[in-house]
């Protein structure tokens, strides 16, 4: 086997065995689950498709896998990609129509970023359709590098400290939203896009249209990750590991009652008393 096939083979087993870890650490699927798997036609989702179908044949439960692409009538959108693509897999799928693009093009002023409403338009057309379909889990292809990004845009632009959990009920409790490739790195996910050539469906929308701030925050991580390998993965470890104690928020710790202890043991004896 040559350095080229080995360093594949690594690739894939971290991968599946990351995507592992994140389902049984968050008990992400559960047996007869239905997972709505969603894709968007991009790297990641073909990604997460990719390690869900191995999970399914080695996992001890059993569950079931649908795949759902939304078309939303970009010009240009090449419509017979993803069928194509699926039905060789032989995976049930369903492309759902939505036509948000006409409803961005409405909405957002010229020159402004789009990203924003798409997303929810997307999202909320999804939501009402795992509904329909009898889908109990929603996956979703956001990976390591999103979920760090998302907690520095919501402290830089926000206030808060929050990112993308790795699972999440919908606010009217309809859908609980999994994202399986919570521990894998974009980098990695990027290779292995590549070696496995998946038919990837960019974005035409707006023209590949990046959200500015989330690329500035990107820039600002690839250049800490050059400078000091590893930091990313210590960001993200450190979300997994929050001490609410240490941090300022009085609706988490009950900083107003803190007190001596008057029952803890003196640092040290006064010898006048004995």
């Amino acid at each position: 086997m040559s350095s080229f096939s080995v360093n594949q083979n690594k690739l894939q087993k971290r991968l599946r065995r990351l995507t592992a870890e994140a389902v049984t650490d968050y008990n992400m699927i559960e047996d007869g689950d239905r997972v709505m798997v969603c894709l968007s036609g991009g790297k990641d989702s073909y990604t997460m498709l990719d390690m869900l179908m191995h999970l399914q044949k080695v996992a001890p439960i059993r569950f079931e896998l649908v795949a759902v692409n939304m078309d939303q009538k970009q010009p240009g959108f090449p419509e017979h990609v993803l069928p194509a693509y699926l039905s060789e897999l032989g995976i049930d799928y369903h492309i759902l129509e939505r036509d948000t693009y006409s409803i961005v093009r409405e909405k957002v002023p010229e020159g402004k970023t789009t990203c924003s409403l798409c997303s929810r338009l997307r999202r909320g057309n999804l939501y009402t359709f795992a509904d329909e379909i009898g889908a109990t889990k929603m996956a979703l292809g956001h990976h390591r590098d999103d979920i760090v990004e998302t907690f520095f845009l919501n402290m830089f632009h926000g206030g808060n400290l929050k990112a993308m959990p790795p699972k999440l009920r919908a606010d009217d409790g309809r859908n609980v939203v999994i994202r399986p490739l919570a521990y894998c790195s974009e980098r990695d996910i990027e290779a292995y896009s590549q070696m496995r050539g998946f038919p990837i469906i960019p974005c035409n929308l707006c023209g590949s249209q990046e959200n500015l701030q989330r690329q500035v925050v990107k820039g600002m991580l690839q250049a800490w990750e050059k400078e000091a390998p590893g930091r990313i993965e210590n960001i993200f470890r450190s979300l997994r590991n929050v001490q609410p104690s240490q941090l300022a928020d009085p609706k988490l710790f009950d900083f107003a009652g803190l007190k001596v202890d008057d029952d803890a043991t003196p640092r040290f004896v006064n010898v006048m008393n004995l």
